[in-house]
Order: C-alpha cells, then sequence, then structure tokens
C-alpha cells in the first residue's frame, strides 16, 4: 500500500490555495480524522524513522484515497513546499514554547463564515466565528442561536480554580486538553501593607495554595504563586494577544479585551469543559458598537469612557452582547487604558468588549516581551480589525474631547455622575460628603500609566506641603507593575502623600479588606478606582457609600478629603495658606525603560507528573472533593417550597459573598453557609431571615434550606430583574444545588449565573409575563410542569398553589438548547461528562 504523509500543515496549505467551501466541507473531516490518527500514533512525520503499521492503516486509507482524488499527485509537492517554506512558529506566550499562534486557521474560518453570511463582519464576529468547532455547519444567528467554540486557552483566579479544579479532578481525565493557568489573587487579605499581608497570606491559606499547586503540576496547568498578581494584568502582560479566544473564571476576564482578545468569564464548569477539550457552548452575541471620536486630554481618563457607557446602558443593557469600540477616538487610548474600559463592561452585562489592533497593543506588546506576536499580528491585522460596513445591533457615539470626569454610585456601578456635579447630588441625596478612604488599583486600573499619573497629582500635593486628608490605599496590579513603580518613584510618591502599598492582589475591590476605620453600620464614604460598588461590596459594611471613579479623581478626592471638589475648577489651600489649583495629571503610556519584572512567581508544569499527588484531607475545612448530583427522576417537579421571594437587586454578591467567606471556596458545604445570606426577603424586608414553613420559626436562608432538604422537601427561589449579576462564581449556582434547590423563577438573568445553574442541573426559569412575579406570596408552593417534553423552545409550565387553597397557573420561559436539556436529565454537565466517557 502507498502510504502518503500527512501533517496539519499540509492541510493548511490546500485549504488557503482552495478557498472554496465546498472542498473545505470536504476536507473538515479528512483533517479530523488526520488529528485523531497523529494523537493516537498511526501516522507520523516525514523525518520520523517510527515505520506506520498497515493494519492500523486501513481505517484511514479511504481518507487518504479520498483526499489523493480530490487534490492528485500535488499533495506531495504541496507537502514538500510547506515543509521547507512555512515560517517558525510563534509560541502563544513565553511560558509555553510548545504552542504556537494560528492566524491562519482564524482567517480560514472567517473567510467561510463571511461567505457563508455573505456580509461584512464585526471584529468580534471575526474572533468568535473564527473559533468554531465547525464553521462550515454551524448555525448562526445573532441572539439566537448557540455556538460550539474552540478556545486557545483559560485562567482561573484561587478562588474559583478550587471548584474548577475539583471538578476536572472528578471529570478522571488526565491532563488539559488547552493551555491553562491558575492565578492566586483573591485570598489575600489587605490589613497592613504589601509585604505583611503576602507573609500572612501564605500562612493562613497554605493548605489551599498547596492544592491548588499540585493539583497544577499534576493536571499541566501553569501556577502563579501569591504575590504575583492580579490575573487579568497577568494575562494582559503575558498571554492576551489580538484573536484570542480565552475564557477565564472571573467576570472581568473582559480586560484582555484592551489587547484585541475576545476574553469571556465564565464559571468553573464551563472552564472544564474547555480544559477537557470539549467545545464550549455560548449564546451568539449581538453586537453593540460604541464609536469614539476626539481624543481624551486633560482630566478625562479611559476610566471615564466606560463609566459614560454605564451610565447610557445601565448593569442590564449590554447583556447577551459583546460591546466593540470602533472609531478615531481609539488611537487616543493606550492598550492599557483600553483594557480598563473592557474590563468594566462586565458592569453592564457585556459577554465582553474589545478594541480594534492598533499602534497601542503593537507598542504593549513590544514593551511587555512580544514582539514576535506583534509582528505577527501586523501580518494578519485584516483578520483584527471590524470589515468596512459591517453593521452593530445598536450604536453608541461618544465624542472624548467633550467627555467630563466621571464618578459612579452609591450601591450600583451604572448611576452615573459628572464629578462636577456629584458634590451637589450627595448634598440632596443625604450622602456623606467627607471622603473617609481613597483607594486605587485594582485589576480595573493599575497600569504604569494610571500609578503615574496618581503619582503626578500627589507630587503636586506634596510640593505645596500637602497630604491626603483621606486615608489612601494603592494595589499594584502585578509584582512587574509593583517593582517598576518603585524602581520609578511612583511608590515613594504616595507613599510620601499618605498612602499605603498593599500587596498585589484583589484586596479590597472584592471585599479582602480589614478595615478598622468605621464601625459597622456607621454611614461613610469611599471612593474608589474600582469596578464593582454593591452594598457591602468592599468592607461588608452596608452603610458604607462607595463610588467608583478613575484613580486620578481618587487621588484628588483624597487629597481634598471631600466630594465638593472638583479639581477642574476648585482649588485647594497649601500648607502656607496659598490657593492653588491641581494640574491635569500627567503620566508616560509606558516606562521609558524596561519593565522590572520583580521576583519570579511563575510554578511551570513539570514534564512528568506522575509522581505528583494531590490529597484533599476529608477533615479539611478549606477543601472537599465532590459529590455528584443526583440525576432528574423522570417527573415533574411537584411542590417545591418557596424558600425566599427576594425583594430588587440580587447580585452574586448577594447569593454568596465573598470576603471572609472566600476561604471556603474550595469546600462546599461550608461554603452553602452563606447563601443568599444577602438577599431581601420581600416578606420582612429583612436579610437572611426568612420563615422556616415546616416549623412555623424565623431562621437564616442556610439553615432553612437544610432543614428542609433533610426533610425531603425541595425548594424554589423566586427572584427580580438581572438576578446574579456581577461576579462570575458558580459558588451562587452550587450552593442552592447542593441545599436542595431545584428552580430559580426571575423576571431576567445575568448571562454568567443562568449558564452556571444550567450547569449544575439546576433550572433557571423566567416568567413570560413579569407580573407574575407578583402573583407569588412567601409562603407558596409551585410546581414545575412538562418536564415530561422538556426542549428547547418549548415553555413549561408553573402551577403556583396559595396557602388559602388558590391556586395560578403560569407560564415559564427557558434557554436550555438540546445539550443543556441533557445536563439537566443527568443531574449536571459533568455528569453529562462522565456519561459520555
Amino acid at each position: 500500500m502507498d502510504i502518503l504523509y500527512f501533517d496539519i500543515a499540509l492541510l493548511a496549505s490546500v485549504v488557503r490555495i482552495h478557498r472554496d467551501i465546498h472542498l473545505y466541507a470536504v476536507l473538515t473531516p479528512v483533517r479530523t480524522k488526520i488529528m485523531d490518527a497523529f494523537k493516537l500514533g498511526f501516522l507520523t512525520s516525514p523525518d520520523s524513522n517510527t515505520s506506520l503499521s498497515v493494519n492500523k492503516m486501513a481505517s484511514y486509507c479511504m481518507t487518504v484515497t479520498r483526499l489523493r482524488l480530490v487534490l492528485g499527485e500535488g499533495a506531495r509537492r504541496l507537502h514538500v513546499s510547506a515543509a521547507f517554506n512555512a515560517k517558525p512558529k510563534v509560541a502563544m506566550s513565553r511560558f509555553e514554547p510548545g504552542t504556537s499562534i494560528s492566524y491562519e486557521k482564524l482567517h480560514e474560518n472567517i473567510d467561510i463564515v463571511r461567505k457563508r453570511l455573505n456580509r461584512p463582519l464585526t471584529l468580534s464576529e471575526k474572533i468568535v466565528y473564527g473559533h468554531l468547532d465547525d464553521p462550515v455547519g454551524q448555525d448562526i444567528a445573532r441572539g439566537r442561536t448557540y455556538l460550539r467554540l474552540r478556545p486557545d486557552r483559560v485562567a482561573m483566579q484561587d478562588a474559583t480554580a478550587q471548584m474548577a479544579m475539583l471538578q476536572f479532578i472528578s471529570s478522571g481525565l488526565p491532563k488539559v486538553a488547552v493551555p491553562s493557568t491558575i492565578h492566586c489573587d483573591h485570598l489575600i487579605e489587605a490589613q497592613i501593607g504589601g509585604v505583611e499581608d503576602l507573609k500572612r497570606a501564605k500562612e493562613v491559606n497554605q493548605e489551599v495554595y498547596n492544592f491548588l499547586a499540585t493539583a497544577g503540576a499534576k493536571y499541566g496547568v501553569g501556577f502563579w504563586k501569591p504575590g504575583s498578581g492580579i490575573i487579568h494584568q497577568i494575562i494582559l502582560e503575558n498571554y492576551a494577544y489580538p484573536g484570542v479566544l480565552l475564557i477565564g473564571t472571573d467576570s472581568h476576564t473582559p480586560n484582555g479585551g484592551g489587547l484585541g482578545s475576545i476574553c469571556i468569564g465564565v464559571g468553573g464548569a464551563d472552564a472544564v469543559d474547555v480544559m477537557a477539550g470539549i467545545p464550549w457552548e455560548l449564546k451568539c452575541p449581538n453586537v453593540i458598537g460604541v464609536k469614539l471620536t476626539g481624543s481624551l486630554s486633560g482630566w478625562t481618563s479611559p476610566k471615564d469612557v466606560i463609566l459614560k457607557v454605564a451610565g447610557i446602558l445601565t448593569v442590564k443593557g449590554g447583556t447577551g452582547a459583546i460591546v466593540e469600540y470602533h472609531g478615531p477616538g481609539v488611537d487616543s487610548i493606550s492598550c492599557t487604558g483600553m483594557a480598563t474600559i473592557c474590563n468594566m463592561g462586565a458592569e453592564i452585562g457585556a459577554t465582553t468588549s474589545v478594541f480594534p489592533y492598533n499602534h497601542r497593543m503593537k507598542t504593549y506588546l513590544n514593551k511587555t516581551g512580544r514582539a514576535d506576536i506583534a509582528a505577527l499580528a501586523d501580518e494578519h491585522k485584516d483578520d483584527l480589525v471590524p470589515d468596512k460596513g459591517c453593521k452593530y445591533d445598536q450604536v453608541i457615539e461618544i465624542n472624548l474631547s467633550e467627555l467630563k470626569p466621571h464618578i459612579n454610585g452609591p450601591f450600583t456601578p451604572d448611576l452615573a455622575h459628572p464629578v462636577s456635579e456629584i458634590g451637589a447630588v450627595a448634598e440632596k441625596n443625604g450622602w456623606p460628603l467627607e471622603v473617609k478612604v481613597g483607594l486605587i488599583g485594582s485589576c480595573t486600573n493599575s497600569s504604569y500609566e494610571d500609578m503615574g499619573r496618581a503619582a503626578s497629582l500627589a507630587k503636586q500635593a506634596l510640593d505645596k506641603g500637602l497630604k491626603c486628608k483621606a486615608a489612601f490605599t494603592v494595589t499594584p496590579g502585578s509584582e512587574q507593575i509593583r517593582a517598576t513603580i518603585e524602581r520609578d518613584g511612583f511608590s515613594k510618591i504616595l507613599r510620601d502623600v499618605g498612602g499605603v502599598v498593599l500587596a498585589n492582589a484583589c484586596g479590597p475591590c472584592i471585599g479582602q479588606w480589614d478595615r478598622k476605620d468605621v464601625k459597622m453600620g456607621e454611614k461613610n464614604t469611599i471612593v474608589t478606582s474600582y469596578n464593582r460598588n454593591f452594598t457591602s461590596r468592599n468592607d461588608a459594611n452596608p452603610a458604607t457609600h462607595a463610588f467608583v471613579t478613575s484613580p486620578e479623581i481618587v487621588t484628588a478626592l483624597a487629597i481634598a478629603g471631600t466630594l465638593k471638589f472638583d479639581p477642574e475648577t476648585d482649588y485647594l489651600t497649601a500648607a502656607n495658606g496659598e490657593k492653588f489649583k491641581l494640574e491635569p495629571p500627567n503620566g508616560d503610556e509606558l516606562p521609558a525603560r524596561d519593565f522590572d519584572p520583580g521576583q519570579d512567581t511563575y510554578q511551570h508544569p513539570p514534564a512528568e507528573s506522575g509522581s505528583v499527588m494531590v490529597d484533599v484531607s476529608p477533615t479539611s475545612t478549606r477543601l472537599q472533593l465532590l459529590e455528584p448530583f443526583d440525576k432528574w427522576n423522570g417527573k415533574d417537579l411537584e411542590d417545591l417550597q418557596v424558600l425566599i421571594k427576594v425583594k430588587g437587586k440580587c447580585t452574586t454578591d448577594h447569593i454568596s459573598a465573598a470576603g471572609p467567606w472566600l476561604k471556603f471556596r474550595g469546600h462546599l458545604d461550608n461554603i452553602s453557609n452563606n447563601m443568599l445570606i444577602g438577599a431581601i426577603n420581600i416578606e420582612n424586608d429583612a436579610v437572611n431571615k426568612i420563615k422556616n414553613r415546616l416549623t412555623g420559626e424565623y431562621g437564616g436562608v442556610p439553615d432553612v434550606a437544610r432543614h428542609y432538604k433533610a426533610n425531603g422537601l425541595s425548594w424554589v427561589v423566586v427572584g427580580d430583574d438581572n438576578y446574579g449579576e456581577g461576579s462570575s462564581r458558580e459558588h451562587a449556582a452550587l450552593e442552592p444545588r447542593h441545599l436542595g434547590g431545584r428552580v430559580i423563577l426571575v423576571k431576567s438573568f445575568a448571562r454568567i449565573h443562568e449558564t452556571n445553574l444550567k450547569k449544575q442541573g439546576m433550572l433557571p426559569l423566567t416568567f413570560t409575563d413579569p407580573t407574575d412575579y407578583d402573583k407569588i406570596r412567601p409562603d407558596d408552593k409551585i410546581s414545575i410542569t412538562g418536564l415530561a417534553t422538556f426542549a428547547p423552545g418549548k415553555p413549561l409550565k408553573g402551577v403556583v398553589k396559595h396557602g388559602d387553597g388558590s391556586q395560578d397557573i403560569i407560564t415559564l420561559n427557558h434557554t436550555f438548547n438540546e445539550n443543556q436539556v441533557e445536563w439537566f436529565h443527568a443531574g449536571s454537565a459533568l455528569n453529562r461528562m462522565k456519561e459520555l466517557q
């Protein structure tokens, strides 16, 4: 038998030459078979001395013959040409030399889809559709169909990585199928200062860090040690690049869009799918275009762009959509400034946000040691910008030259105010005017440019003999940023003005803040450069009025000590009594010298990991191996007790609080003790106080849920609009499932939370008529009928049984597709994965 050698480069060359969609349809199964053959060892490269087994090759003979019939003997010549003329491969990162960026594959898929749809594509469509598992056969309709995608990589922060890795261990797979990393940033509490807080965190979290490090080593996952920095800054510095599709187990993963990437926040179960090599599902996003004109200058910063957009779209206006920035104003924004804008896009519910590839991104790639990626991106720039004439589902236009500094809050990130007006608005609403603490940094605003601009203001104050009137904290985004701003003098200036430099971690942004300056319940104001300002989020105090703004405005307000200060018009009083105005901030986009990398904090997964042991003690309070959830029993869900009818906003912070609860993120039973303790009970306007319908007594939400479960009573939660907005934390879905919940019934869901509920075998349902929310009473029981014929697009029925014997029949919608229905039947997506192994 005449054996013809093949490799993937040959097939790629063929497809580039023969740009016929029908021919590609023939080649797709061929390529799949050949890739399988390489994995199984049936095929070798031409320079290999390994002989091929004719018997093993028999099953591939028909494929080979068909390919030769299509291409003729030129296939052999094509192979030789590809082998000798191929350009050197460019690795996806310096930590993964065995990987390579495949813009050719992206281009092929884009061409196929563009011809199929017969229209120009937006940038986000190019990148998303360019990663389709089946670009030929995939049904594509914005806002309607589910896409099956092949992400390039996975990133996990330590709080969510615990559950993600526990689920991956449960899958039984030996190694991750795509490059993946774990980042230790969430478990470091801000108390004293960076050095002391990091040391304490390593001691307190030793068990968890050891688990993550050994699990990473065992299963081929890179491990960034505590102190390395915040996940999103590490990704921007090392892993994001134009055109990559990355999923991360954190809602602010979209930060990477500042480097032309499609980076999407997901729950841990989604990450497990991708790490297992399973196509990842995403509802085909709509695309919101934000056209930027003019240019940024003076006190206006990139943060003001997203603060303005949040005010326009609100916290749910971006749900189900990718926000795509374009227009001539883009070039006035630095790469890290674009990342800031994309990062906070999570607060409008957007799937992700993205900017087109430009010279600012190229400069950043070059400065972060990735000139080879920049050069490759230059060669493929047409695929990294939107097509001319592409259409958006909605367009917002912002003139950057007219945009004024903004500050949003309190209690919600979409309540937007110009800084010039916030003092008067605060007085009118009775919000505390005194700024108690100013906090800069976090994953949203901790770049070299951010720190430099803040330092320029601090230097002006120091030159006039002033220090901050408010307490002031500084959070560097990464070890590289910390080391570089220390070297270049920014840290000293910020400390001299009264700042405390915290660890390279999330810290107060996620509630990891041991705050001592106010008592619990004391009304006060803080201003931050963070992204989220929900009630109690930063310091667990529901009376804290948190406002989000740029690092520059935070610094100015911390110096002035009051919300009634507009740095564009108001004066400060120097130590000598002189009145002066702060000059607009200034700072270099990137350091004149190279970045100082600081300490090496990365652990490579070993090439051989057979001897690596991953231990989870059965007596641990921090970690717990997972038990599979029960399968659906084939019957309708009868007489589900309403556990709580939630009033108003219910974020993932309300459902599964962070802060001190982060230490239990790897222990499902213990973390479940915080389930819905922040949600407001419509029956009494109280938090964590509901009536146990079996005993007639009041108790905490988790306690009542456990009592129901112990007595065989399944339950349902009833909620309002945009239920589950905020963090990607899947614990907000795991906990209800673990404590006996079966259904979450609301007016509308946030995207990530709805998916997380489906993954864990829950039924996330919405009212067809939102006013039906008002029909449900806190003591009702609800039956969900029609599950025997549960199918995509087919509503279910809810029978609401009231205590007085009357009942209401309501129609309930869902967004399950066929695969997701199978998750429900199996009890969870992980159960379904095991069934298919």
